[in-house]
């Protein structure tokens, strides 16, 4: 026998579940809005060894310090700006280990060349900005995890933005940098290759 339900109630758990939707959405950002954003690079290789050249030049490693070319496509529409971090979540800290971040790059740009992580390269677009990494320095600090340790994980990762600029200075933090960017992304995107010694 059929149940009769009063439309009101039919109205009011439709709008409840699109309400849920839009919710989930807006949570799971990358879920809803990154289905053609992706990252590339011809110096990385999802699930790969990070190379030499990618490494830290310091407390015990001897690389190069270069950071890796990065190249982004499919970016969602209403993008005002770019931003690129690379973070190490298994580094003995407690709180993981950002090796670069770089906010305010203009939203014409499509990558970022190799060794633009290196300030004094001039590599890096105008406008941008990076900050200070875990190792004290702007711009890029490559890998460098304790002698020994399992394979760390080195995400790099692309935020498209929906700001031309985050209000920050070149000082600024990586969590003060990470808190705007989850305030300001419409989707991001990430190859995560690994390193230890």
């Amino acid at each position: 026998m059929p149940v009769y339900v009063p439309m009101q109630f039919r109205i009011g758990t439709m709008k409840k579940y699109a309400i849920i939707a839009i919710s989930i959405c807006a949570f799971a950002a990358g879920a809803c809005f990154a289905a053609g954003f992706e990252l590339m690079s011809p110096d990385l290789q999802e699930g790969g060894r990070l190379n030499m050249e990618q490494v830290f030049n310091g407390f015990g490693c001897t690389g190069g310090n270069i950071s890796p070319a990065l190249k982004w496509q499919g970016a969602p529409k209403g993008t005002k700006s770019f931003a690129v971090t690379a973070y190490d979540p298994d580094a003995p800290t407690g709180s993981g280990w950002w090796h670069w971040v770089i906010f305010n790059i203009p939203a014409d740009q499509a990558g970022l060349p190799k060794n633009a992580g290196d300030p004094a390269s001039g590599l890096a677009p105008a406008g941008s900005v990076q900050a200070k990494n875990d190792f004290g320095s702007p711009g890029y600090g490559g890998a460098c995890p304790p002698q020994g340790h399992k394979p760390h994980r080195y995400i790099f990762t692309v935020y498209a933005l929906d700001t031309d600029k985050l209000p920050l200075e070149a000082n600024a933090t990586a969590a003060m940098v990470g808190f705007n960017l989850n305030h300001h992304t419409l989707a991001k995107a990430l190859i995560t290759v690994k390193f230890s010694r």
